[in-house]
């Protein structure tokens, strides 16, 4: 392994001709860049021609969900009473290990929570922003959306297309135009990422 060096996230490390991708890093338009912020290690390999770009941070964070803590989730499974989900991250920091969680049908809104019609707030794929309420039975994190800023902030259509918000309880598919219910978060300006 060859001396490292520091890197930041988009950093340009090298062509692809040159050198193979390796963890931590990805590839756009015949450059690898880094997609951590780490040390970039070049790691050569007895059997292939290229040398391995890899990016290790030095030390892993190991976070653990808390009550109050506001998590982002893939939604597995949507039932009539609840939905089951895997957190990836805790506020803004990944997770190396997903945990489970679940939101029950009386934790999705905080008004009329006997009209709740969990198919209509939750599909499986959608990544959503939840707060951690409790740690419920099985292991499972008890999480709730009953806020604004909870919700869906990531959904597919069934056309495959990344889905817009309309309203507070609707998407639409750009491609498509139909329009999809779901519990839709008001995403804050200081969350949202453009690059």
């Amino acid at each position: 392994m060859a001396a490292s060096r520091i890197c930041i996230p988009g950093e340009r490390l090298g062509k692809l001709d040159e050198f193979e991708s390796g963890n931590g890093t990805y590839v756009r338009q015949g450059y690898i860049y880094s997609s951590l912020a780490g040390y970039v290690n070049k790691h050569e390999q007895p059997d292939e021609k290229l040398t391995v770009l890899q990016v290790f941070r030095e030390e892993q964070q190991t976070v653990m969900p808390e009550v109050g803590s506001v998590v982002t989730a893939k939604i597995t499974n949507v039932s009539p009473r609840f939905c089951r989900c895997a957190m990836l991250c805790v506020e803004d920091i990944p997770l190396k290990e997903t945990f489970r969680g679940m939101i029950r049908k009386e934790d999705v809104r905080a008004t009329e929570k006997d009209r709740v019609e969990m198919y209509k707030c939750f599909r499986p794929g959608d990544i959503v922003l939840a707060k951690v309420l409790s740690l419920g039975d099985a292991q499972s994190y008890l999480l709730t959306t009953a806020e604004n800023e909870l919700g869906v902030v990531l959904a597919q259509s069934e056309a495959g297309v990344n889905m817009i918000p309309v309203s507070w309880f609707e998407m639409q598919c750009p491609k498509t135009h139909i329009k999809e219910f779901r519990k839709v978060a008001k995403v804050q300006p200081q969350h949202i990422l453009t690059s």
